[in-house]
This record gives structure tokens, C-alpha cells and sequence, in this order.
């Protein structure tokens, strides 16, 4: 059997939460780019198994990656940002939809790049990367100081369409997602897996102490 095969029957496994699969409608809608329901069922399963109290999302979309987050620890605090004032909107009706309680989700308007250095170190238990493609090496440098002791940095998109794996693909965005996947995967202060289902999911777990 085709390794394609396999990838699209795991692919077609995976069930998508009603309100996550309106709240992906509406994504798509917006161009927001969702991530897909494999790689949001992995990111669920990381939040349950940390037992995930607090959790940070850069680039909220329209909720889609936060609910599968919250799907995965539902009694978890979600603190989201986004620059985008529509999706932020957007999110806010998915989590209503989807009968979060407003007290589990926070949300802040404004660029990464100028909220991500006022946050708490070593706050969250589960931090989620999915913005700006073109600073994600200084994203998961924040990721990795907002993270709690046994915490989880989750980065979707890291296969970049397949690029990362053509030797062809030379441009900056390539080779800095090359970089982080094969620093991090080598990494000895980390415990580090890359999930190659859809777009990709780099996972990287710091140390209990």
C-alpha cells in the first residue's frame, strides 16, 4: 500500500466536533486558513495528556485550532491573539457557538510581535504557533520562554506545502522552517517530534526540571 494511501485513510479517520467544522466554514470564508482536522486532533491530544490549565494561540483564525485546543482540555483558561479584528469576531461567535464559557477564553488584539514579549514566562502549558509565517523562528523562541517545566510548543505548517522536503526550495521561509525542524529534532534540552500528517506539526516538550 502507497504511503498516500495510508495518509488519506488516517486522514479520513479523524471526526471533527460539529462546532469545529462550522467554525472551519467560516475560516474558510474569511481566507483564515485553518488548520486541518489531523493536525487539530493532534493538538487536542496534547492539551489532554498535559492536562492543560493555561494555553496560548498565535493567529486565533476563527477559532478553529483554540476549540480543538479546548477539545482536548476543556476545563483549560485560552489566551488568544490576533491582529485581525474580523477574526477575532469571528472566534468569539465559534466559542459561543461551541458553548465556551466567555471566562475560559481571553483575547488580545494586536501584532505578535509587539504582545508576545509583555506575556508571563513560563505561564502556559500548551502554546500554539500559527501566525506570521515569516517570524516563526522569533515565535517559537517566545513559545519556548512562555512555556511551562513540561510544557508543549505546537507549530502546524512546518512542511510548507511539502517545500522543506524538496532540496530545490531555497527561500528564506523554506530554509528557516528547515533550520527549526532539524535544530530542534537534535536538540538534547528538548524533547522534540515532527507529525508529517497534512501540513505538518512540530512538537516540542521542555523538560520537567
Amino acid at each position: 500500500m502507497s504511503s498516500s494511501a495510508v495518509a488519506r485513510f488516517a486522514r479520513e479517520q479523524v471526526v471533527e466536533p460539529d462546532a469545529i467544522a462550522r467554525a472551519r466554514q467560516t475560516a474558510l470564508e474569511l481566507g483564515a486558513a485553518p488548520i486541518s482536522p489531523s493536525v487539530g486532533a493532534q493538538c487536542a491530544v496534547i492539551a489532554a495528556a498535559t492536562g492543560a490549565r493555561s494555553m496560548i494561540e498565535i493567529g486565533r483564525g476563527a477559532g478553529v485550532s483554540g476549540l480543538w485546543l479546548l477539545h482536548g482540555a476543556p476545563d483549560a483558561v485560552l489566551t488568544t491573539i490576533d491582529k485581525e479584528p474580523e477574526h477575532l469576531a469571528a472566534a468569539r461567535e465559534s466559542f459561543a457557538a461551541a458553548r465556551v464559557p466567555s471566562s475560559r477564553v481571553r483575547a488580545i488584539r494586536g501584532r505578535a510581535a509587539d504582545v508576545l514579549p509583555r506575556m508571563n514566562e513560563a505561564a502556559y502549558d500548551v502554546v500554539l504557533i500559527d501566525a506570521d509565517q515569516d517570524q516563526i523562528i522569533d515565535y517559537v523562541a517566545h513559545g519556548l520562554r512562555l512555556a511551562r517545566p513540561g510544557g508543549t510548543v505546537l507549530v502546524p505548517r512546518v512542511l510548507a506545502g511539502g517545500r522543506v522536503a524538496d532540496p530545490v526550495a531555497r527561500d528564506a521561509h523554506t530554509s528557516d522552517l528547515r533550520s527549526l525542524i532539524s535544530e530542534t529534532l537534535g536538540s538534547s534540552s528538548v524533547f522534540a517530534s515532527l507529525n508529517t500528517a497534512d501540513e505538518g506539526l512540530l512538537q516540542i516538550t521542555l523538560p520537567r526540571s
